[in-house]
């Protein structure tokens, strides 16, 4: 599968110290890439690199299958990105802004800028100068500089659902989701809101203190993140003895009044009835898989993504 960013030991120090240590990303066209870690892992450092709003300090990277993209207006003009938080003129509208945006990338018509706003719910906001908008609104009309304005076949986002509210989170999910199906987008994403990268990740990157610690397709992650049975019962050491015995169940963990078992491949509705035949007072069963966010947190030694 072609990489449209592949990058080789791509390092960046500062004062001395690895903000990004010797990483090896494979982005393939067409898919939408999550960058995980935690604040200071290294991400927005590494998307910074990209676009070359910061030299690396070793180590190198490509972008469409070109090396040397170094003041390369072909390459460039086919990429859109967001870092950080967007900018814009502050005393103008978002009509105005996207205007001035046209002219500067050349474009004359002016047409489908009304068509852009409507996309992302700006229209209705056509007299608010942009220093009166919310951040939720200025992600939104950054993400139309980004991604509709000028249609790149690669976005580098950095936190773009960053102070959205969870209607406007589900409305960007499917735009770039449709993006990414229909127009071939290939997308680099970093987000702390995992749940959301997870559903529309085609594969994830975990960073961690400046280094690539992970990189898996999330088909592959699914099939490797553990499923969980919990029983409620009336007493966990007497049903814990019963599973051990019974059952050879030794991948088990006790919460409160909880039992929990790890890739248990027994029949949970036996293992209920067996319980309830031997005295216990079973309150509650549930099945659940281990979310992202949990595999993350394990992954880097339980210090969660915040």
């Amino acid at each position: 599968m072609e990489n449209i960013i592949e990058t080789y030991n791509l390092t960046k120090k500062y004062k001395g110290c690895d903000v990004v240590n010797s990483i090896n990303l494979n982005v393939p066209k067409g898919k939408i890439y999550g960058l995980l870690g935690r604040n200071g892992a290294g991400k927005t450092t590494a998307m910074k690199m990209l676009i070359q709003m910061v030299k690396p300090t070793s180590g190198s990277f490509s972008l469409f299958g070109e090396k040397n993209v170094k003041n390369n207006a072909s390459v460039y003009k086919n990429i859109g990105s967001i870092i950080e938080t967007p900018s814009f003129y502050t005393n103008l509208t978002a009509y105005e802004n996207l205007r001035i945006l046209n002219l500067l990338r050349g474009e004359r018509k002016s047409s489908h800028i009304m068509r852009s706003l409507e996309i992302v719910g700006l229209d209705k906001e056509k007299t608010k100068p942009f220093a009166q908008y919310s951040l939720g609104m200025k992600q939104r009309l950054g993400i139309i500089a980004a991604a509709i304005m000028h249609e790149p076949k690669l976005l580098i986002l950095d936190e773009p659902i960053n102070g959205l509210d969870p209607i406007g989170i589900l409305e960007i999910r499917s735009f770039l989701s449709e993006l990414s199906k229909k127009n071939d987008t290939t997308i680099l994403i970093s987000s702390h809101v995992l749940n959301e990268i997870e559903q529309i990740a085609d594969i994830i990157g975990v960073m961690h203190e400046g280094k690539l610690i992970k990189e898996l397709e999330m088909a592959k992650l699914n099939k490797c993140k553990r499923k969980y049975t919990e029983f409620a019962v009336s007493n966990t050491k007497l049903a814990s003895k019963f599973l051990q015995e019974r059952y050879h169940i030794k991948n088990l963990d006790i919460v409160e009044n909880t039992i929990m078992i790890a890739d248990c491949t027994h029949d949970t509705g036996e293992i209920n009835k067996a319980f309830v035949e031997s005295g216990l007072l079973v309150t509650q069963v549930h099945s659940y898989e281990e979310s992202l966010e949990n595999y993350f947190s394990n992954l880097i030694g339980g210090k969660g993504i915040a």
